[in-house]
């Protein structure tokens, strides 16, 4: 009987011969192809789009997941667009599965069938699936996600998931259409037998990856939540205090004229069409590997290490980003800038104020200072570390 996992020898484990793994998970982008045309989403394309045939084929794609099994790669995670539209989808899964990889998915959950959801449950992927909430009901969910009848989709998928007791999870995005809909979302999640029943949102949204459409980047920017109702938003949690004191004692302080003191190119992504890249946002071509010319290995040993090492040249990130001591807290990063301006290392301002109101409100700044300016950051630091919760 054909298994679906690959049963590795102690010796066969790359941690366990001296040495660790060179890739722990790879992100697969399967399409940038989506049934949905969510009014905030940042790489999405129409599901008949001529990018199609310039995706990825399935053998490419095997030959992907195989480089990553040899790499010792413990999970994949296909993502898009909707990996779902893929017609090769169940194939790919189980050939992922067999090589000894979990396996995570990033869906709408619209295209979830009895037969994909019982697969799910016959082989499960060993992480819950990860589905995007548009809103709780179908006037909310059809306007955020642009397409009528979408939410009757999405709730029968879950509604199969939970039949065949497939473990998944839920998360929203904060949209004009939806921002009714929060206390509902919050409450469904009680009620259900899912994974993780804490609400997760996104609000602060990426513009185009691909830097393909100023239309789109204007209509993302007047959707994303100011500052403060981002701070409202997030201690919406009874721990948000808690946990950000725990986070801050960790994480925070300036990350000097070095751009990546993130994981980016530590793990690999591939987009739809067979790019290695550090991370999925950063789209640059300066920064991508072509996986038709080279392998993973080379992309990991070789070039991505050279780039985590490119050092910060515009004066203002070397001004402000540069000495701020709210790294951690900001998401300021190399495809963020990307995205925004084309550049790896140009202040995001939208990113820093968000920074800096999460920070007034944990006590780390005071009203009108720039944290790039404060000198006794640590002492400040130790100081909410020991201050109660609010």
């Amino acid at each position: 009987m054909l298994t679906y996992t690959k049963k590795l020898k102690f010796h066969e484990y790359p941690f366990l011969r001296g040495k660790p793994s060179l890739l722990g998970r790879l992100d697969i982008e399967l399409t940038e192809r989506c049934n949905n045309d969510c009014i905030h989403c940042c790489n999405n394309l129409p599901e008949d789009a001529p990018a199609r045939h310039r995706e990825m084929d399935t053998a490419f794609l095997r030959e992907i997941v195989t480089q990553a099994a040899d790499l010792g790669c413990l999970s994949v995670r296909f993502t898009g667009g909707e990996p779902l539209l893929r017609d090769d989808f169940a194939g790919l899964y189980l050939f992922t599965r067999r090589l000894g990889m979990q396996v995570i998915v990033f869906t709408n959950g619209r295209l979830i069938t009895p037969e994909l959801a019982a697969l799910f449950a016959k082989y499960p992927p060993g992480n819950p699936v990860e589905i995007s909430v548009y809103g709780m009901r179908p006037e909310s969910y059809d306007a955020a996600s642009g397409r009528k009848g979408a939410f009757h989709e999405f709730r029968r998928g879950t509604g199969l998931l939970q039949k065949h007791g497939v473990r998944f999870v839920l998360k929203s995005s904060v949209l004009p259409p939806n921002r009714a809909d929060m206390a509902e979302f919050e409450e469904w999640l009680q009620e259900l037998d899912v994974e993780n029943r804490r609400p997760r949102y996104a609000m602060n949204f990426d513009l185009r990856s691909r830097r393909d459409d100023p239309g789109k980047n204007e209509r993302i920017e007047k959707l994303r939540l100011s500052p403060e109702e981002t701070v409202r938003v997030l201690a919406r949690s009874p721990r948000y205090v808690e946990e950000m004191r725990e986070f801050c004692g960790k994480f925070i302080g300036p990350p000097g004229e070095k751009l990546f003191s993130c994981g980016a190119g530590h793990g690999a992504c591939v987009d739809a069409y067979g790019r290695a890249q550090m991370c999925l946002p950063l789209r640059d071509p300066d920064t991508v590997v072509d996986l038709h010319k080279a392998t993973l290995k080379s992309a990991l040993e070789d070039t991505f290490p050279k780039l985590r090492e490119t050092r910060a040249t515009h004066p203002e990130y070397l001004a402000r980003c540069a000495r701020c001591f709210l790294k951690g807290l900001c998401e300021q990063c190399p495809a963020k800038s990307w995205m925004e301006h084309g550049t790896l290392d140009t202040p995001v301002e939208y990113l820093c104020d968000v920074a800096h109101a999460q920070a007034r409100y944990l006590g780390l700044i005071k009203g009108g200072e720039k944290a790039w300016e404060v000198g006794n950051w640590r002492e400040r630091r130790t100081l909410m570390m020991e201050t109660k919760g609010k």
